[in-house]
């Protein structure tokens, strides 16, 4: 068989450094030394106080009073836009939408399961006023966090919810606790120059993504529902000079908490250090439970489970083909949690130079520079931190910090030996999960599809080549001369794993290889009806992406796991929301 020379996973797997070098150590200080678990928004309730738990199946009550015991308030109650001083919050009240507002999908699983609320609820007027902003949940006490960040690789200075509010916090029957957040909801301190609104295209692929992040088990905010008026919302859409009226629209989202890395950047910034160690021991007193409040180095702890939690979050993009598009340290989880859908993508042919958002002119948040930036991302969190560490903690951190390549690399590898059904460790998985992203690369075979239907088809048929049409994706990868060398390596390789059979194979394939996700042409479709005031698509994909490995007649004959249609390669996105 004749011998290819691929570079380790191609252009997607390249190794990183904590110098940039793109070189990773030999001698690597591992993360798994340091082994914290973190139990982020889960409090241990017994069995009997589950069962004893009363949903609110009509009403739903919020506290905000441990972010407004613990951390410092904006002392300035004006709304006005500012810079704004010493504090991590700034009081604000939402501004209603203008006209009639219309609940255009609702997530029932966050609402069962979360929110622990009743569906009949969503029917009353006056849910739909309390998700867009029109009214405030029992107990909320809105709120506009402050942060900075580094946007495309610069300090932007202060940034913040420029649309978004804070309402508080849910804890639910499980001992989850959430807090739920509005965005679209209107002006802020932070707002800038932009006028507190999200239009319903953006608003649209946030909640839809945000719900299917989760049923990919990527770790992710999740959304309750989605909201609009009529009201006019005015956007450059592509920054070409061409101002297009879209509605305006609120989603409901939610996560155990919304600090980012540019929660702490600002206040390392601006030598705010007794600000900078509350948010921290905060953060880590309610988000971070394994670690002692007393311990003296808690903070390089909580760096490490950063770090360690960071690299697995990326390497999951990666196994569903997902580009944020946007990857800047205001957009990055302190809890590791994929925020703020904004010019994402899913990749539809392989390429590992694929870059989601068209504003994105030098390819920096491109999918194969992801692992990368998340390693700028948490070199800057080591700064924001270095005020409060002592020199020898520095140096743990920075120790840390040089792991981050092998966790990324070994999630990454990990993943991909489970997307292709193997078992155990072979010293050339690394070869033949290389060997396809170089064919399907080649060829522009569909990422998703042709991982899904190697999970349907037989040995049998790969070592005869049978393949048919209707495996478009894999014919496709098919016609390049080297796919049967693949084929040969693959199938000897299954055959190793004694006792493993086809049926087994496949139902683990299936399991972690989707049939659908959100490509941009099918958000754009439910986008295209929802501004006619037609939210069926929005529901079907809503629909469609709770179930992503499940073959759904509906998804079927809507096309979500067919080619895609020729229009598809001609839609692009932007920062523009």
């Amino acid at each position: 068989m004749l011998k290819l020379t691929i570079a380790l996973f191609v252009v997607v797997m390249e190794s990183v450094s904590s110098d940039g070098s793109g070189v990773c150590e030999n001698n690597i200080d591992r993360l798994c030394e340091i082994s914290v678990k973190r139990c982020h928004h889960h409090h241990d309730d017994d069995d009997d106080e589950e069962k004893s738990f009363n949903p609110p199946k009509h009403a739903l009550k919020l506290s905000a009073q441990k972010l407004l015991d613990s951390l410092p308030l904006d002392r300035v109650k004006d709304n006005a836009v500012r810079t704004v001083k010493r504090c991590v919050f700034s009081p604000s009240q939402p501004t209603p939408l203008r006209g009639k507002v219309q609940l255009a999908a609702v997530s029932q699983d966050v609402l069962k399961n979360i929110l622990d609320l009743d569906e009949s609820v969503t029917r009353s007027e006056d849910f739909v006023q309390r998700v867009s902003g029109g009214k405030l949940f029992p107990g909320s006490a809105p709120l506009a966090h402050r942060y900075g960040g580094h946007q495309f690789g610069y300090w932007a200075g202060q940034l913040g919810d420029g649309r978004a509010h804070l309402l508080g916090e849910y804890t639910n029957r499980k001992g989850e606790r959430w807090e739920l957040q509005l965005k679209g909801s209107g002006k802020t301190p932070y707002s800038r120059s932009g006028d507190g609104r999200a239009v319903l295209r953006s608003s649209v692929r946030e909640f839809l993504c945000s719900e299917a992040m989760h049923f990919l088990s990527v770790p992710t905010s999740r959304a309750l529902s989605l909201a609009l008026s009529e009201e006019a919302v005015w956007r450059d859409q592509f920054y070409n000079g061409t101002v297009r009226r879209e509605r305006g629209a609120v989603v409901l989202r939610l996560a155990p908490s919304w600090f980012r890395i540019g929660s702490l950047e600002i206040l390392a910034r601006t030598g705010e250090l007794d600000i900078l160690r509350t948010l921290l021991n905060f953060v880590i007193e309610e988000h971070f439970t394994a670690i002692e409040p007393s311990d003296p180095n808690k903070y390089v702890r909580f760096f490490s489970v950063v770090v360690n939690e960071t690299a697995h979050m990326i390497a999951k993009w990666m196994s569903v083909g997902f580009a944020h598009g946007v990857c800047n340290t205001d957009n990055f989880s302190l809890l590791s949690i994929t925020i703020d859908y904004g010019p994402f993508g899913f990749m539809e042919s392989y390429n590992p130079n694929f870059v989601p958002n068209s504003s994105d002119d030098e390819g920096r948040y491109g999918i194969g520079e992801q692992a990368n930036v998340g390693l700028f991302n948490l070199q800057k969190l080591l700064e924001a931190l270095h005020p409060v560490l002592s020199p020898h903690q520095r140096a743990q951190a920075e120790r840390t910090l040089r792991g981050y390549p092998e966790i990324y690399h070994r999630s990454f590898h990990d993943l991909f030996k489970a997307k292709l059904g193997l078992l155990g460790d072979d010293e050339g998985d690394a070869y033949l999960v290389a060997f396809l992203l170089k064919l399907m690369e080649d060829t522009h075979a569909d990422f998703t599809m042709t991982f899904r239907q190697l999970s349907d088809v037989s040995l049998l048929e790969l070592q005869k080549n049978s393949i048919t049409q209707t495996m478009w994706a894999l014919w496709d990868l098919s016609s390049h001369d080297y796919f049967s060398d693949w084929v040969e390596l693959y199938i000897k390789r299954i055959k190793s794993q004694v006792g493993d059979s086809e049926e087994n194979r496949h139902h683990r394939m299936r399991g972690v290889n989707p049939r659908y996700v959100l490509r941009n042409w099918m958000a754009e479709s439910a986008i295209r009806k929802a501004e006619n005031n037609d939210f069926s698509e929005v529901v079907l994909l809503l629909h469609t992406l709770t179930e992503p490995f499940v073959e759904n007649e509906n998804a079927e004959r809507a096309g979500y796991s067919s080619r895609p249609p020729a229009w598809a390669s001609e839609l692009s996105v932007s920062c523009s929301s």
